[in-house]
């Protein structure tokens, strides 16, 4: 998983700007009037669409994005600007051209299917002043950026005058470009960094039929030698991300469940964009990108992913690095919001968990078996110390969370300094609140706040006082 504490990248998105509208309705009859379905429609809602779902992505994943595209003199780009603010996005670099459509596109979904999409939009190339006004704002933004993207959807503003005055400048900058790429001519990309065609848009551009190793190796480093690119990738749906920068490997995805494709384009070269700049090599940075992708063919729509949902994502494939299920209460209040919002139940549970046991496992196992998620409120060195004494503890607070993050059974941990998480218990407020058998006919710290309470019974004889002991015995033994 990715870890950018402390670094918030800034990302340039340039390219086609448009609105993805949704109408939603549930479909159980034809029409009298021709062999149609008739749609009852019950809601409509609109996403940012193209490059600005591109945007979207990168700002759900915490960066800062600044835009340059065009529209057009209509109510449609008035819509577009006010939900690019929305999302706190500059809106400085975009154009503003006459006779022009800003892109909007129109989707009928009854009953979690598709049934038809319309579009108004234009496809001519922007003028030559709105490119060079285009190139011109890079000039002034890029140096504060991390990272380019060029998000062509071949709606004439990735043209080849912008995209070659991008990547020059880039270049000039020491500053990387990647591109989603449109078209069968590639030679405007020439320079960038990366390009990220699927299979079929590689077949289309290099003129080769992908269907082995062989092939596919021969497509990117054709695709590298004619657009000298940095980076040579080929995007295969469920069979991952393929990458050739001087050596051709292969990173493989798994989807839970597929809803909708739509978007997951986007979803990759955001997510590609956002892990390089924060440090990532490329072959961590597709690995991110193909978790990103898995978790965004799960929804319906063009849609967005969180760094927590990649980390949610990645304990179900026990991939996950264990420092990425620490949480502080702020962040662990949103994740149960989000939680909740799903019907998942949470189970809550707290401890100094110092030298962990068998007996520690069992009772987490047990906790975990009541509920959907685990949240472990975890003492610091300074709590434990209140509680048992000043040699204690042995381990301390972040080694005993990242072994604690290690457990199948532990979703997130959040470590507490009070005297009790009654707090900690109140802002959670989990359906099952658990505790140790001990507790029996006792009054227990923060029930009020969860659904139920449920008691585990302890491993006889296992505890970590007990090793303590039995680790000093050996010690006098010794002696």
């Amino acid at each position: 998983m990715i870890n950018s504490v402390g670094k918030t990248p800034r990302i340039l998105v340039i390219g086609d700007l448009m609105i993805d509208h949704y109408l939603w309705g549930g479909c159980e009859r034809i029409s009298p009037e021709a062999p149609v379905q008739v749609v009852d429609i019950a809601r409509e809602t609109t996403v940012l669409g193209g490059a600005g779902n591109v945007i979207s992505n990168l700002a759900a994943l915490g960066a800062d994005v600044c835009v340059a595209g065009v529209v057009g003199d209509d109510e449609i780009a008035g819509e577009l600007l006010g939900m690019l603010s929305a999302l706190g996005v500059c809106t400085d670099g975009i154009v503003s051209q006459e006779n022009r459509k800003t892109s909007k596109k129109s989707r009928i979904i009854a009953s979690n299917q598709q049934i038809i999409r319309y579009d108004r939009e234009s496809k001519e190339a922007i003028s030559s002043l709105s490119a060079q006004k285009i190139v011109q704002y890079a000039k002034v933004t890029m140096g504060s950026c991390d990272a380019v993207v060029l998000s062509d959807y071949g709606k004439g503003v990735v043209t080849h005058e912008v995209a070659q005055g991008i990547i020059t400048l880039a270049r000039e900058m020491g500053k990387k470009v990647l591109v989603d790429p449109k078209g069968k001519d590639y030679t405007k990309y020439h320079g960038a960094y990366l390009l990220t065609p699927n299979k079929k848009e590689a077949q289309e551009a290099t003129g080769m039929l992908i269907n082995s190793e062989e092939s596919l190796k021969n497509a990117l480093e054709h695709l590298k030698r004619s657009c000298d690119l940095g980076c040579s990738m080929i995007t295969l749906s469920e069979d991952g991300i393929a990458v050739d920068d001087g050596t051709v490997r292969r990173f493989p995805t798994v989807a839970r469940e597929v809803f909708d494709v739509t978007g997951a384009g986007d979803t990759v070269i955001a997510s590609l964009s956002y892990a390089l700049s924060v440090g990532m090599s490329i072959d961590d940075a597709s690995r991110f990108a193909n978790k990103a992708a898995a978790v965004v063919v799960g929804k319906i729509g063009s849609a967005t992913v969180t760094l927590d949902e990649i980390a949610e994502y990645e304990a179900t494939l026990h991939q996950s690095d264990s420092r990425n299920h620490l949480k502080s209460t702020a962040q662990i209040v949103d994740i149960v919001t989000r939680l909740k919002a799903k019907k998942k139940r949470i189970v809550f549970t707290n401890g100094c968990f110092d030298i962990l046991h068998v007996g520690h496992v069992k009772y987490l196992q047990e906790a975990k078996s009541y509920g959907d998620v685990l949240i472990v409120g975890l003492n610091t060195d300074e709590s434990v110390r209140l509680l048992k004494g000043p040699t204690r503890p042995v381990n301390n607070e972040d080694d005993r969370a990242y072994i604690l993050g290690a457990l199948e059974a532990v979703d997130y941990i959040v470590l507490f300094g009070d005297e009790t998480p009654y707090e900690l218990i109140k802002s959670i407020a989990p359906d099952i609140l658990v505790k140790g058998g001990d507790y029996e006919g006792k009054s227990v710290v923060g029930t009020e706040f969860a659904g139920e309470l449920r008691l585990v019974q302890f491993v006889d004889g296992k505890s970590t006082t007990a090793t303590i002991e039995k680790i000093n015995n050996s010690k006098e033994t010794l002696c």
